[in-house]
């Protein structure tokens, strides 16, 4: 009796992919809102801030974003685990120890936002402390995700490492490669973050000057991390420079400068639909950077296709479902506030 085997991709590759780069905008969205919006509630100088409506409706939407960030975020790690099996899984083992911390983490920082929002007197203490452990946690999070998928585009380097240890308490060595790529996500979190400062903020000149301040300079901030980014990939930089992700690049590049414009005429659906075309690019442009990386070692186009739609009609359901639940909490959340307003 043969073993069943699970080298093969249960849908056609492009339809995995195009929700792959879709439903990990969907999950940067909703991350970027509620860790950007967290930074700008404890750094940005505002007079009796704790008191203010607008800093008060952020942070009691801060657990609905969180409940978005997991809802969205598990399908692509499903998506990209199905694609790359191996190497997700390689560079897991490796981390194993920091990567299962993860769920733990997850739920406590959860745990911290929902203290923050149902405090009953905001004030500079509690508030602050539960958004101050929420923000290390992500921190934590996003560091760990960024070393270990960085490393699973580098079998070389899980290799060389796994026949040094086997604790599963070793992050990925070669920080050089991706520091800057973490940084440049940090910054992009915050550039949405303000975002949504800004829009929730536009009838309050104090909070609206806040969230432009914090969108431009981190924009800014965010560019330059990105272009240092791309200097570090040395051994693929050629390559990528002949590749479509340069044009993504200059596609997210031209509409994030464009969308400062709109947002500092208040434009807020214009700006909107420009960011998220612009992260679109970029989530785009990482997945072809991840295929150069593995160019000549793993082809996911040679895999081959046993389709399994009853599995995809199972995760449509689910994520339509999640998406009409979130849509619901967001309504329910914006109505009783206008009615108690």
């Amino acid at each position: 009796m043969s073993l069943p085997t699970y080298d093969f991709l249960s849908a056609p590759l492009w339809l995995i992919t195009v929700l792959h780069i879709v439903t990990l905008t969907l999950h940067f969205l909703a991350m970027n809102f509620m860790v950007g919006g967290i930074v700008i509630i404890l750094f940005g100088r505002l007079n009796d801030k704790w008191n203010n409506p607008v800093i008060q409706k952020l942070i009691k939407l801060f657990p609905t974003a969180m409940a978005a960030t997991v809802s969205f975020g598990v399908a692509p790690l499903l998506f990209i685990q199905l694609v790359y099996p191996k190497q997700i899984y390689a560079a897991s083992i490796i981390n194993a120890w920091f990567w299962l911390w993860i769920v733990g983490i997850a739920i406590i920082s959860y745990y911290f936002l929902y203290g923050a929002a149902f405090t009953k007197k905001m004030g500079q203490g509690r508030s602050s402390v539960y958004l101050s452990l929420a923000l290390l946690g992500f921190l934590y999070i996003s560091f760990v995700y960024s070393s270990t998928f960085s490393m699973a585009e580098r079998p070389d380097i899980y290799k060389a490492l796994y026949a040094r240890v086997q604790s599963g308490i070793a992050l990925n060595p070669a920080i050089g490669s991706y520091i800057f790529r973490w940084l440049h996500m940090l910054l992009g979190a915050l550039t949405v973050g303000a975002y949504f400062v800004g829009w929730l903020g536009k009838d309050d000149e104090r909070v609206f000057k806040i969230g432009k301040n914090f969108y431009l300079w981190s924009m800014i901030i965010a560019m330059l991390l990105g272009l240092i980014y791309l200097l570090t990939l040395k051994s693929i930089l050629v390559a990528f420079m002949h590749s479509a992700a340069i044009w993504f690049l200059l596609l997210a590049f031209i509409l994030s400068l464009v969308s400062l414009y709109f947002y500092s005429q208040k434009k807020f659906c214009t700006t909107g639909i420009l960011m998220t075309i612009s992260l679109l690019s970029m989530v785009s442009m990482r997945h072809i950077v991840r295929l150069i990386h593995l160019e000549g070692i793993f082809n996911p186009a040679t895999t081959p296709m046993k389709p399994q739609w009853s599995i995809f009609i199972v995760f449509l359901i689910c994520f339509l479902f999640a998406i009409g639940i979130i849509w619901y909490m967001l309504t329910l959340f914006f109505t009783k506030e206008q009615q108690t307003a």
